[in-house]
């Protein structure tokens, strides 16, 4: 993992919460990892690191795009994000969870009584169902996902519009993303960013955050929402 810093710098006033979800609210990645091996088993072949690695943190359409043109694949992002789908509901049934910190974060966002959100490249159907299920939807002011703004992640625009959908100033705004993707849209957008990567982003480059954490259990994120 390349990090800009190691340790925090000056902080801010921290006025609102966005959220990534995949891999860093949920263990989504560990799922679609699981399942896009097997969607590509069944053709014969092999889900390659590298073609992982540049699939994260992609709104839907775009990483299946990927994943075509690496594989020289039949389907189109559509009928395969179908047949993913129908394997990927089952999984979520059996071994959905949370990720390490993520109770406690949102006491310690309860406390100072900030506005919070997810901005995902998920689709708002699946978003707002695996949300639900474990049960965080509830405790979100809103979903802002890559189907509503013009561009997805890495540009800025879904952060720009969780900031103006809060009614903050950006740079107030902490986000917290797992990826180099997103990493590179929240600091696009000019909002606080901490990178949280967990073991399928860890190799990525998060310029622009101002630091690295192992998990949202980080002390310097509590020192923030003080």
């Amino acid at each position: 993992m390349k990090s800009p810093e190691t340790r925090s710098p000056e902080t801010v006033s921290i006025e609102a919460v966005a959220f990534d979800m995949d891999g860093l609210l949920l263990n989504t990645e560990d799922l679609y990892e699981e399942v896009t091996k097997a969607l590509l088993a069944k053709r014969g072949k092999v889900f390659k690191e590298e073609v992982r690695r540049r699939m994260i943190g992609l709104p839907a359409p775009k990483a299946y795009q990927v994943l075509i043109e690496s594989e020289l694949l039949e389907e189109t992002w559509e009928q395969l994000h179908e047949e993913t789908e129908l394997v990927f509901e089952g999984l979520l049934e059996e071994r959905l969870e949370t990720m390490p910190g993520v109770r406690e974060i949102f006491e310690a966002i309860d406390r100072k009584g900030l506005p919070r959100c997810v901005a995902t490249s998920s689709t708002k159907g699946f978003a707002h169902k695996a949300l639900a299920k474990v049960g965080i939807l509830q405790q979100l002011d809103f979903v802002v996902t890559a189907e509503e703004v013009t561009r997805g992640k890495p540009y800025p625009d879904i952060y720009v519009e969780a900031a103006k959908r809060m009614q903050k100033p950006i740079e107030r705004m902490l986000v917290l993303e797992d990826s180099e993707t997103g990493t590179k849209a929240g600091v696009s957008a000019g909002a606080y960013v901490i990178s949280v990567p967990n073991r399928h982003t860890s190799n990525g480059i998060f310029h622009g955050a101002k630091w690295i954490a192992e998990s949202l259990n980080d002390d310097r994120i509590f020192q923030l929402l003080k």
